[in-house]
């Protein structure tokens, strides 16, 4: 066992230094990466049938998103909880975390199903126009089935990011883009003798590309050397300790990403319901937003491992190293970002030009671009943001994040109905305060990493306390 242990613990990288955040994030990075580029794909093929097709993807999907984003989050901390189990070097309890999450997987999804009336009632209570109505609930209700694919996927995502192997997360979400891709071209326009069934094809690209990712994770999970070194085949048991730390730490996750998603689809309609042309400006403008966003999840996802997993060896001070790692890697991303979206403003915004380009696209062309250069400022400061909130999930402080993160997306809800229905500021006015908002939001949440409360949280301590001390005495700690 103590040779196996020094054998393990040999580094390639120093410990929580960049090149090791760059080792766990930046697959991360690509495979979120890979993600945003098939969302935006599917809108671009929408957006050159028309602008209500695309703005209906974007309204139905981040609603389908919201069924299911409190088992999404809850499932998500099992990332954290499988790197605390691999720092304190319990490796069969990494593949329990896997089963307890697909028990969970398994419960939410007839829960999430009857859940989807209430997607129908949201859309016809934000006033959106009849028009996007009817392909907005066709998308929903087709991706509504699926929604136990995105489950299983987070699960063995989970379980690879935790033990640092995220470049087999990499490799799943590339063949999903590849897949998806393909079939919505494909099913979208009708291609190779296929009927061309638009938004339906989208959903349908979407399912199939789905299923491609979540079929490479698991042939890697059950693949006979990680099936040996995890102890797979007995962990198929419903464990009542890793059950509860799941809920403990989880729920918070969980219950932080359904009200922020709630609260951004909100947004999201509140600018659709305003008019055709501001619905369409939002469209674009969330697009980009989710093309430069979602990869900085990778890094929040790789700083969240790293922290983890040195938390659970007892290693306070390299977690902390692994932080400003995460810092330095998100400054230079999102200065990459800030420089496109200020100086390429117009050329990203015209790239969702209709192929007949149509009166309602040069409405919103305007409002597009104003809202494109001041997303720059927010882009910046939600880079920071997620290092800082990875960094209190990996070490369990998952509680307080949620409530800071909740109160940021929140805050914004009635100040931008106030201003859009009541004082009708123009939309431009209104996204500016939104953002202004967030990037306030943002001093709270490094308050909270400042102050430190988050190195005295133990989330495994009460297991096998002596084995891991004898894990630490061995690492010379």
């Amino acid at each position: 066992m103590k040779k196996e242990i020094k054998k393990a613990d040999s580094k390639k990288y120093s410990e929580g230094g960049m090149m090791e955040m760059l080792s766990i994030a930046m697959p991360m990075v690509v495979s979120h990466a890979c993600y945003s580029i098939m969302t935006f794909t599917d809108r671009l093929f929408l957006s050159k049938l028309s602008p209500a097709e695309m703005n209906a993807a974007m309204g139905g999907g981040l609603t389908v998103f919201m069924m299911m984003t409190f088992f999404f989050g809850l499932i998500g901390y099992s990332t954290a909880l499988t790197a605390q189990y691999f720092g304190a070097g319990q490796k069969s309890k990494c593949a329990s975390v896997v089963t307890q999450s697909l028990i969970i997987s398994v419960i939410a999804y007839p829960i999430i199903m009857v859940s989807k009336s209430l997607g129908i009632m949201l859309f016809d209570y934000m006033g959106i126009s009849p028009e996007q109505l009817y392909y907005q609930k066709i998308y929903f209700n087709t991706l509504m089935y699926a929604v136990i694919i995105t489950l299983f996927r987070i699960t063995f995502t989970s379980f690879f990011s935790g033990i640092g192997k995220t470049a087999i997360v990499m490799k799943s979400f590339l063949v999903a883009m590849v897949v998806n891709i393909a079939f919505n071209y494909i099913l979208i326009f009708g291609k190779f003798g296929f009927p061309a069934l638009g938004i339906k094809g989208a959903a349908y690209g979407t399912i199939i590309g789905g299923l491609a990712g979540v079929a490479v994770l698991i042939a890697a999970y059950f693949k006979r050397d990680n099936r040996l070194e995890y102890k797979v085949m007995k962990s198929f048991y419903c464990s009542s300790a890793i059950m509860g730390k799941l809920f403990k730490f989880g729920y918070p996750s969980g219950l932080e990403m359904l009200l922020n998603i709630v609260a951004f689809n909100v947004l999201v309609m509140l600018f659709h319901s305003h008019s055709l042309a501001t619905a369409t400006a939002a469209t674009i403008i969330f697009n980009w937003d989710m093309i430069s966003f979602i990869p900085l999840l990778g890094i929040g996802i790789g700083v969240t491992s790293l922290v983890g997993r040195y938390m659970g060896a007892g290693k306070t001070e390299i977690a902390e190293k692994s932080v400003i790692s995460g810092v330095k890697m998100s400054v230079l991303y999102s200065s990459v970002i800030l420089i496109c979206f200020l100086f390429f403003t117009e050329s990203l915004v015209d790239i969702f030009k209709p192929s007949d380009g149509t009166e309602l696209f040069l409405q919103a062309r305007p409002i597009a671009i104003f809202m494109l250069k001041v997303a720059a400022l927010y882009v910046t400061v939600d880079a920071l943001v997620v290092v800082f909130i990875g960094a209190l999930r990996g070490a369990g402080d998952t509680f307080v994040a949620m409530v800071l993160s909740v109160s940021m997306h929140w805050a914004a809800i009635p100040v931008l109905y106030f201003m859009l229905r009541v004082l009708n500021f123009s939309p431009e006015k209104c996204w500016a305060i939104v953002v202004l908002i967030f990037s306030a939001f943002s001093f709270l949440i490094y308050g909270r990493y400042k102050g430190g409360k988050w190195k005295t949280i133990k989330v495994i301590d009460d297991e096998n306390r002596e084995f891991i001390d004898e894990l630490r005495a061995e690492s010379d700690l």
